[in-house]
């Protein structure tokens, strides 16, 4: 700019000078808000970018956020999310996020690379409501009648104990919605008249959802089902069942000779008619333990993502899928 005032200084006058390096000034300043705004639309078109773990957290964020929000996955469609390793992608996604949703204790991988997160909204569903060791970590589930017991027994065992899985219970994952909402709240005050009618709308649909279970399962020949993994044990307590899983809260650990026969004494004594397994990893054992028990076999989703084998579109859809395996595996009255 002195170097362009030096050569004209000979031709014009002072004011002429002025003006023109107001002028350039005012186009250059122009050009540089033009060029910030359109990269800013282009990061995320005035929306919150916001980062979920794996489905469950996905969907609350979609659902709550709805169009001011912007939502990727960490965890694709099909991909067991207790394996999930954070690729270098990810983890810079994660470093540009407006706002982090997960559970802690699921996914290893994740919880670290969000400890190194500098992003400053990290909303861990953990924290949002009460998570409990429900003995499920060799694959035995204390059920309703000794949960009160079992959580006694365990009080002093460490947080790598506590069953990650409470979105299978509509009630808790109703308290996480809720507490999703406030966060989003909080990080968009400008919008949080809209985060607080659609979770309010979430909660509702979920505490309808927990009516339908309450009652699909009420009266029913047996109150035990044996999964593939120890998902469901909250949904096992909040509705007076016992679930026998064939391996503990890891989906791919491999049971032992005992536990099969253990399962297979347990499957006559308690009236139990089918197996379930899963879609997102192998029904081989499942299967097996079935065909040496006689027994049937069906799909109860832990609704860890959302595929083309998936019994629903969606959390609400998969759920009642669930709802009508369980009252036909026990027997609804």
């Amino acid at each position: 700019m002195n170097v362009r005032r030096r050569l004209a200084s000979s031709r014009i006058n002072t004011a002429g000078t002025a003006a023109l390096a107001a002028t350039a000034l005012a186009i250059g300043t122009l050009s540089g808000c033009s060029s910030d705004s359109k990269a800013a639309e282009g990061a995320g078109g005035g929306k919150l970018d916001v980062v979920a773990s794996f489905y469950p957290m996905q969907f609350l964020a979609e659902q709550i956020g709805g169009d001011h929000v912007s939502v990727t996955s960490l965890t694709e469609p099909g991909q067991e999310p207790h394996d999930l390793e954070i690729s270098a992608q990810q983890t810079a996604k994660l470093q540009e996020a407006d706002a982090i949703l997960y559970l802690k204790g699921l996914q290893p991988s994740v919880d670290e690379a969000v400890g190194q997160s500098e992003v400053k909204t990290k909303v861990d569903a953990a924290t949002l409501t009460k998570l409990e060791d429900l003995g499920t970590e060799d694959g035995h589930e204390h059920g309703a009648e000794e949960g009160a017991e079992a959580e006694e027994e365990h009080a002093g065992e460490e947080e790598s104990s506590l069953d990650p899985h409470v979105w299978l219970d509509p009630v808790k994952y109703a308290e996480i919605a809720e507490g999703v909402g406030k966060a989003l709240e909080k990080q968009d005050p400008d919008n949080a008249a809209d985060y607080k009618k659609n979770t309010a709308d979430l909660v509702k649909k979920l505490d309808g959802l927990n009516t339908e279970y309450e009652d699909g399962l009420k009266n029913t020949k047996t109150k035990v089902f044996f999964t593939n993994h120890a998902a469901f044990g909250y949904l096992a307590q909040r509705y007076g069942l016992t679930m026998e899983a064939i391996s503990g809260l890891e989906p791919d650990s491999e049971p032992s000779a005992a536990r099969v026969k253990e399962l297979q004494q347990e499957a006559k004594a308690d009236g139990v008619t089918t197996v379930f397994y899963e879609t997102l990893v192998s029904d081989k054992t499942a299967k097996t333990l079935a065909s040496d028990a006689g027994l049937k076999t069906d799909v109860l989703d832990p609704l860890e993502g959302i595929t083309d084998k998936s019994k629903g579109d969606d959390y609400f859809q998969v759920m009642q899928a669930n709802l009508t395996a369980l009252e036909k595996a026990l027997g609804t009255k």
